[in-house]
């Protein structure tokens, strides 16, 4: 007999999810070169579950210009950058401000993924966590695995 609407819905769903999404073995193959330190897929979840916990609260600063903007103001957070993003002259700046001000930053492999995590429908090549009681535990394993990246020369 025929589907019913709701197997045919299941079914078109299930075949969105599994061509939409993409390992993170395929989104490494499209990272820049200028991405390094790069998270493992264990510290990339972990960073997008502070990404997500941080945006419920309003506690996240979002886009290369905003970014830039409380950096130079001087505030404290773990800074999350895509590394799938093109131009690279866009935010190959950002790298020298963290370090001068001593910012812990990881670059994720996928901009999309980390605009999703942070409740928009755009991609976002740059993200600023800011600390907050809410998800302070998540936060501190965050920064801890964060600074423990080697750096780049």
């Amino acid at each position: 007999m025929a589907k019913t609407k709701k197997e045919a819905a299941d079914c078109n769903e299930a075949a969105v999810a599994d061509g939409n999404e993409k390992s993170y073995h395929e989104l490494i193959a499209h990272v820049n070169a200028i991405a390094r330190p790069l998270a493992s897929r264990k510290l990339s979840k972990k960073l997008y579950k502070c990404v997500k916990k941080a945006s419920k609260v309003k506690n996240i600063r979002r886009g290369v210009k905003e970014v830039q903007k409380f950096i130079n103001k001087g505030e404290k957070g773990i800074v999350v950058m895509a590394g799938d993003t093109l131009p690279i002259d866009v935010y190959c700046h950002l790298p020298v401000m963290c370090e001068d001000r001593s910012l812990p930053y990881a670059y994720i492999p996928s901009k999309g993924d980390l605009g999703s995590s942070a409740g928009s429908k755009r991609p976002t090549c740059v993200i600023l966590i800011k600390p907050h009681e809410d998800y302070q535990d998540a936060y501190d394993e965050c920064v801890a695995e964060v600074t423990g990246l080697p750096k780049p020369l």
